[in-house]
């Protein structure tokens, strides 16, 4: 893979600071495929103990656009334009694991899923899929 993508990328992530807040980091590159992990933190749970299914959606959601921006022009930055979630299983274990990957790639819009694990006591567990759209935008955000 190109450096300078592997390179944007990390630098895009290092500036969400909401990937900061939950613990995230960026895990593995390659070209329509990233990975992120984040630990279930106390602060990251819902009322029964498990993960919340915002933070899993989160990792999804970042997962997804990384991938989608890995293919994307090196002028360009990346927004969801919509996105699904199916959630399989509760989000039970120490850390949760989301690979994003582009699905069908295009100029103006890229399918893209994502699937969320949970790792529990050595074990991996597919706790969620997800499906969307992702858009090519400049800098400043416009479309």
């Amino acid at each position: 893979m190109d450096q300078a993508i592997s390179d944007r990328i990390a630098s895009s992530f290092g500036t969400q600071t909401m990937m900061q807040t939950i613990g995230a980091r960026l895990a593995a590159v390659t070209p329509g495929e990233v990975r992120i992990e984040a630990p279930i933190l106390p602060g990251m749970r819902q009322q029964q103990g498990f993960g919340h299914a915002g933070l899993t959606f989160s990792l999804g959601d970042s997962a997804a656009g990384y991938a989608a921006l890995s293919l994307m022009p090196a002028d360009s930055d990346v927004l969801t334009a919509e996105i699904k979630i199916n959630l399989l299983a509760p989000a039970q274990g120490d850390l949760l694991i989301a690979t994003g990957r582009v699905i069908k790639p295009g100029r103006r819009l890229m399918v893209v899923g994502a699937d969320v694990h949970a790792l529990r006591d050595g074990k991996l567990t597919l706790i969620a899929v997800l499906q969307g759209t992702m858009i090519p935008v400049t800098a400043s955000g416009a479309a």
